[in-house]
């Protein structure tokens, strides 16, 4: 019996994918032909090219989006959870080669990718759920006079635009719930990340989705291309997932049409453990909210407060379990630490370590890039890491853990709340009093209580502050999609 060499698996996955752009249910090439290359964070080498769009083809994208619009809304419910059920039947199915293939664009070890891959069909089973749950109201107006009629109807034409650092995940939580209210959507993914997207586009158009429901355009001009989509008017909504400073100027831009917005920003959790926390599972949280996706996400622990008494325990337990994490390409069986996903990043962390240095801070482990190739970051936790020092400020985005004690639940408090962003904190209590307390005083719209992960697509995912606007996932996730209009009924004597 003849076997597939890993190499070989490699190409193929790769080759499988269409590069072009997806328009209007049709692959076709770039305006004049032009392409981008995909690098593989692991190596540096170039993985393959694909389309790069032009400004004419994002409007052209956007013409197959509206122009699908009005049909797609009359199909029913029901016809269109099915084809989310489809789609996630096919991405479980699938999900080994999936994953790969997020491994090999985006850096993360392999089981975390496929991993993404169920993640990411759980929210297409999840909206085809909900698809058949819109609902609205009637009542009678409270001086009897009349009636009230509410009905819920797909807000139209949707741009989405996804990150590098989940690039299923965050496609399926925005496609999801578009599909099942009844929208169509011009898709734009990372320009660092845009295989998985590919792949879902010809999985969905598999699934059934109508031509012109779901249009996929990939460009490294993203500002150049999609400002003049946004500014269109036709579009009446834009679901972003990225930096705050990003998340700004696109606000800026949906104001002169009063866009419906929905925002995943940036995010600074704070990670508290308190002295009566179960230490070992402190740690193993920790290890959960710090290294999922090699430190590269919102929701990752940033800060790290431990209270004093527990904290030199605390910091060798989670130096052990750091310092032993096999760093390497995350095709490699084994893998905990892979690369980031580029040298920018590779940077932006060591700047970020060497100023907690230069400020006060130990490094415990780690501390130091990795000589090439490939974007590789030692896995790091410093300690005594003073609240002035940019990494306090800013988000990581790798796998360095910064450590700080405090003294009491008002200091820890005060300092998790000083940050401008408020996605999600995590707290370690065994005091069911302090933890109710402490939830109800953060200034975070998601709470990870003694566990280390909150996303689910059956929760409302989201911040307050500048981590945000909306909510994904959830009950109300489809709402975003979704206008109401009041219908008042007079009634005749």
């Amino acid at each position: 019996m003849s076997t597939v060499s890993p190499v070989n698996r490699e190409t193929a996955v790769v080759d499988s994918v269409n590069k072009e752009l997806f328009i209007g249910g049709k692959w076709q090439q770039a305006e004049g032909g032009k392409t981008l290359p995909v690098y593989d964070p692991a190596t540096g080498k170039v993985l393959c090219e694909v389309a790069d769009a032009s400004v004419a083809d994002g409007k052209a994208a956007l013409d197959a989006a509206v122009a699908a619009q009005h049909d797609w809304a009359q199909v029913a419910p029901r016809e269109r959870g099915e084809i989310l059920r489809r789609a996630y039947q096919l991405l479980v199915d699938r999900k080994d080669e999936l994953g790969l293939l997020m491994t090999m664009e985006m850096g993360k070890p392999l089981a975390e990718a496929t991993g993404e891959i169920q993640y990411a069909a759980e929210f297409f089973r999840w909206f085809a759920e909900e698809a058949v749950r819109i609902d609205g109201g009637y009542a009678v107006a409270p001086n009897g006079s009349g009636r009230f009629l509410v009905m819920k109807q797909p807000v139209g034409p949707s741009i989405l635009i996804t990150p590098w650092n989940f690039p299923m995940a965050m496609g399926g939580r925005k496609i999801g719930p578009a599909i099942a209210a009844g929208c169509t959507m011009v898709m734009k993914p990372a320009s660092q990340t845009p295989l998985s997207m590919l792949a879902l586009a010809g999985i969905l158009s598999e699934a059934g989705l109508p031509d012109g429901v779901l249009n996929v355009i990939t460009t490294n001009k993203t500002g150049e291309v999609m400002e003049p989509m946004i500014r269109d008017g036709r579009a009446r909504k834009l679901s972003f997932t990225g930096s705050t400073g990003v998340g700004r100027k696109l606000l800026e831009q949906c104001a002169d049409n009063v866009m419906r917005t929905s925002m995943e920003l940036g995010g600074n959790a704070p990670f508290m453990v308190f002295d009566d926390a179960d230490l070992d599972a402190a740690v193993e949280g920790c290890m959960t909210a710090k290294m999922r996706n090699i430190g590269e996400a919102c929701t990752a622990a940033n800060r790290i407060y431990v209270q004093r008494g527990i904290v030199d325990e605390f910091s060798r337990r989670l130096v052990e379990r750091m310092a032993a994490l096999p760093m390497g390409r995350g095709t490699e069986d084994g893998v905990v630490v892979g690369p980031l996903i580029d040298e920018a990043a590779v940077t932006k962390v060591t700047g970020l370590v060497d100023d907690a240095k230069q400020r006060g801070a130990t490094v415990l482990t780690g501390g130091s890039a990795v000589d090439g190739p490939g974007n590789f970051y030692q896995a790091t936790v410093l300690t005594d890491v003073p609240q002035d020092s940019r990494i306090a400020r800013e988000e990581i985005f790798g796998p360095v853990a910064p450590i700080t004690p405090f003294d009491t639940e008002d200091e820890v408090i005060a300092s998790a709340n000083d940050t401008e962003y408020g996605l999600v904190s995590y707290i370690y209590t065994s005091d069911l009093n302090r933890a109710l307390r402490v939830s109800e005083r953060l200034d975070t719209g998601m709470i990870g209580l003694n566990q280390g992960l909150v996303s689910n697509p059956a929760a409302p995912f989201g911040g307050v502050k500048q981590s945000g606007l909306g909510r994904e996932g959830g009950t109300v996730g489809i709402e975003e999609f979704l206008e109401t209009k009041y219908v008042a009924i007079g009634l005749q004597a």
